[in-house]
């Protein structure tokens, strides 16, 4: 068990997470420090995309391009099948957890895929770790467009929606430019970063806790807390599990249906299934405004988490019960 959380990006990381949540709800960001801190945040936003920029090796994504039916299928749970499911939920969820977290519940399932913990837990189960590398990256830049536009058609006004030209330039300049940077001076600052993997990690973890602490200071100074219950928590709590399990489920029958063979499988499984953190908080904080932001990230701070926990005990489950010699794992 202690193998398994070395190796997996939960514990110190989920706890800053929700401490971030705490500072915010009793020390919330206001005033000049709130000016200060969205300008700090869209610092380390575009920070936090230029280490992803760097850290994706060009000769891993051409090893992984090869894998068209891995990278279709893994993008059609992300962007199709997720968020179908979320649009069937929400005329359901609306009267059980209210209007604003059922909205935040639809935009989770809007999100791309998570990139290390996806690679992570694909390398831990033995799976296809260039098609995952790709797969996951693929669809973080994708999800910059993609996002955006499932937000306009599928999520109304009414839920606080703001995107036009300003907010896609930001989208742009926040999170692609710095990516593109990223590539562009992998061979400079590659091998520094290889050599301080370790520091790099708290920069970018650090930036998606500010970014939490932020949203939710915007949040609380507009009444969040007062509108959210903890029946309504354990509800998001309950039906993140479900869809979790369930996501578990056919991302391992449809692939097995395919022909996928156990490397593609797992792959499929471990990406298909993430939805970011990452990702959906920065989008999150250009699309909406005022304390809609609180409601549209909490359902995905806590689906983040559950997926994090859960997939990191499958992946040491088909680490254990993996072959070597052979392809098969019990499912």
């Amino acid at each position: 068990m202690r193998n398994l959380v070395a190796k997996s990006p939960i514990d110190g990381f989920i706890a800053s997470i929700f401490l971030a949540v705490v500072v915010a709800a009793v020390f919330p960001a206001s005033g000049v420090f709130a000016d200060v801190m969205d300008w700090v945040v869209t610092g380390l936003i575009a920070l936090l995309f230029f280490l992803y920029g760097t850290r994706l090796s060009p000769r891993e994504a051409l090893d992984g391009l090869t894998h068209w039916r891995l990278h279709t299928t893994i993008l059609a749970f992300t962007f199709v099948l997720f968020p179908l499911i979320g649009l069937a939920l929400h005329p359901m969820l609306s009267p059980m957890i209210g209007a604003d977290l059922a909205d935040g519940f639809l935009y989770m399932t809007l999100v791309p895929s998570t990139v290390q913990s996806s690679i992570a837990f694909t390398s831990i189960a033995r799976g296809n770790v260039p098609g995952a590398i790709v797969s996951a990256s693929a669809s973080n830049l994708l999800g910059v467009v993609l996002t955006p536009a499932l937000v306009v058609l599928l999520m109304s006004s009414d839920a606080g929606v703001h995107i036009d030209g300003e907010s896609i330039l930001e989208i742009v300049l926040k999170i692609l430019v710095p990516f593109i940077v990223g590539q562009i001076a992998r061979p400079l600052v590659g091998p520094f970063l290889r050599r301080y993997a370790e520091p790099t990690k708290y920069v970018d973890r650090g930036s998606i806790v500010m970014v939490v602490y932020v949203a939710f200071s915007e949040g609380v100074q507009s009444g969040l807390w007062s509108q959210v219950d903890a029946v309504d928590v354990i509800l998001v709590i309950v039906l993140s599990t479900v869809l979790v399990a369930l996501m578990l489920a056919i991302t391992w029958f449809v692939p097995k249906r395919l022909g996928f063979n156990r490397e593609d499988m797992v792959a499929t499984q471990f990406c298909g299934t993430k939805k970011s953190l990452a990702t959906g908080l920065p989008l999150a904080s250009v699309m909406f405004t005022g304390s809609v932001v609180g409601f549209m990230v909490l359902p995905l701070m806590i689906f983040h988490q559950i997926q994090l926990i859960v997939c990191a005990w499958l992946a040491n489950r088909y680490h254990r019960q993996s072959d070597p010699q052979g392809d098969t794992v019990d499912a």
